[in-house]
């Protein structure tokens, strides 16, 4: 039996890319899930879609950026499930533009979501998985959280920050909490939609002319879940075999 067999998973920003493609990876393996997303519409649809293929899903309508949504959305994961054995942080958004474009609104926006939402999820299940004295939470960072980019600059900060996250958790599990950082390269997702600089976006779309499909990052995150208990995959970088950086 797979390790993803009726592990309790909630995936936030499920609603599309990564988190959607992953959501229905881990459903056909067994995992019993929770999807967090700010679209219901979206959720519902992809719940039903999950169900009409035999899977196990419900979803929670969840703004990572409310602390107290989140502990609300790991709550009704423990009502319905009884249990909490994987948080997928994977809620982001990417707005890229130069530093003198002076975005602020932007900056903020991508702070409150990219770190402050990863922490939100940490806390909201960290007292439960220590209860149970096992859990596992994956975070998503990127190739920005390894190398800053021109035009992304408060955006690799918040990449840098996941990974730093991660590896503090890693460093205080005391053997029960594993802690995966997974940074993608150029994935085919919406992430790019939320840019408003002409230059940056023009620099992302040609980027993502090699982009790799979301299946492949939600592959490497079933991946880590599935291995023993005594094992923690910590750090996975996956990009398209023709990027460079």
């Amino acid at each position: 039996m797979s390790e993803i067999q009726n592990k309790v998973v909630i995936i936030t920003g499920a609603s599309s890319g990564l988190g959607e493609a992953t959501a229905k990876r881990l459903a056909a393996s067994g995992a019993k899930l929770m999807l967090a997303a700010r679209r219901e519409d979206r959720l519902k649809d992809l719940v039903g879609a999950i169900a009409k293929s035999g899977g196990t899903a419900t979803y929670q309508v969840t703004d990572v950026a409310d602390s107290a949504q989140v502990e609300a959305l790991a709550k009704e994961t423990l009502s319905t499930y009884s249990r909490i054995d994987v948080l997928i942080n994977n809620a982001g958004l990417m707005p890229l533009s130069a530093l003198d474009q002076v975005k602020v609104d932007e900056w903020e926006r991508m702070i409150d979501i990219n770190i402050k939402g990863v922490l939100y999820g940490i806390a909201a299940v960290l007292p439960i998985m220590r209860q149970q004295k096992s859990g596992h939470v994956i975070n998503l960072s990127s190739v920005a959280g390894h190398k800053v980019f021109p035009g992304a600059a408060v955006y690799c900060a918040t990449k840098y920050a996941v990974r730093a996250i991660s590896e503090g958790l890693r460093l205080e599990s005391n053997g029960e909490i594993r802690s995966t950082n997974i940074s993608p390269g150029a994935v085919a997702t919406e992430l790019g939609n939320t840019i408003t600089d002409k230059d940056a976006a023009a620099g992302i779309n040609h980027l993502y002319e090699i982009a790799i499909d979301a299946d492949a990052i939600a592959r490497v995150i079933a991946y880590a879940i599935e291995q023993p208990s005594d094992v923690d995959v910590n750090e996975i970088i996956i990009r398209p075999t023709r990027q460079e950086l």
